[in-house]
């Protein structure tokens, strides 16, 4: 009968512990099951313009369904923002009926402004984690790709333009744009932004807010060096007083009133915030760092 010296023994041990920690390993890679993510684009963009950004996030999470949704491109995604928030959110649906486990959404430019309308309109979503990737979230005040043609001493009067009926009834853009200097106009006007902020009466207000704090998560990200979203903060909730001093989330009225579910959710830690300097508009999607920093550790 062979007897084994201690450091058999022990190198028996060592082996089968290395067999087992690795295939334990290589079994919870192989079940492991993320989320679908589904990516929406922003304003005079379309779908194909989101593919380094499902490559990142399939090559991070191999096995992950990735949908970018190609609806209203490029020129049609000027086009009145409700249409879009059912025709998009009509796709959702079919999305999350196929993930038991909910899904994660990741909202772009103007994207994230008709996913808040989706969030709030779908009795019963399963999404997990919304990300807003520097999106106009409390409206636009400023420079955008669409007014460029206006000579700067003018942009100051594109309210005129915007909140009369044919901006709002016809463009997108009017439809979030948050004059700070004309508010009484921005809220009795407004037929997307200040109705989905519960700044009007509003019949659907108890739903729509019951809706949007569905959510688990509401990531947040941009940066100073963005170059279009004006504010840039707007992107966290924070924007413009009348004297063009930016004022933040907690100091806002929809959020101390809590209009919407923003400080229901901030309460519940639902709220985060990712900063990033040096990131123009147009690279939030395609900037590996941002997708390492802001966005992969979410989508689970």
């Amino acid at each position: 009968m062979k007897i084994f010296s201690p450091l058999d023994v022990g190198f028996f041990l060592a082996s089968l512990l290395y067999v087992i920690y690795f295939g334990s390993c290589y079994r919870l890679q192989a079940t492991t099951q993320y989320r679908p993510v589904v990516i929406i684009h922003g304003v005079l963009d379309n779908a194909g313009t989101m593919n380094t950004l499902q490559t990142m996030i399939q090559k991070a999470h191999p096995g992950t369904n990735v949908t970018a949704l190609n609806l209203y491109p490029d020129e049609k995604s000027l086009k009145p923002l409700w249409p879009q928030v059912k025709d998009f959110g009509d796709a959702l649906i079919q999305i999350m009926k196929d993930a038991q486990d909910g899904i994660n959404i990741i909202c772009y430019s103007q994207g994230g402004v008709i996913c808040r309308g989706v969030l709030s309109t779908i009795p019963d979503h399963n999404v997990n984690t919304f990300i807003a990737l520097s999106s106009p979230l409390m409206g636009q005040f400023g420079d955008t790709n669409v007014f460029k043609f206006v000579p700067p001493e003018f942009r100051k009067e594109i309210y005129k333009f915007c909140y009369g009926s044919i901006g709002q009834d016809h463009l997108s853009v009017c439809q979030y744009w948050n004059d700070p200097q004309h508010q009484d106009l921005f809220i009795e006007k407004s037929v997307f932004l200040a109705v989905l902020n519960n700044q009007t009466t509003n019949v659907n207000s108890t739903e729509w807010k019951k809706n949007f704090i569905r959510i688990k998560n509401l990531v947040m990200i941009s940066g100073p060096d963005d170059g279009v979203i004006t504010p840039w903060q707007s992107s966290h909730f924070a924007f413009f007083d009348e004297d063009l001093n930016v004022v933040e989330m907690e100091n806002q009225t929809v959020y101390k009133e809590d209009y919407f579910g923003l400080q229901t959710l901030h309460k519940r830690g639902a709220l985060q915030k990712c900063i990033m300097s040096g990131v123009e508009h147009t690279h939030w999607h395609s900037n590996q760092t941002v997708f390492d920093n802001c966005i992969e550790p979410w989508l689970w």
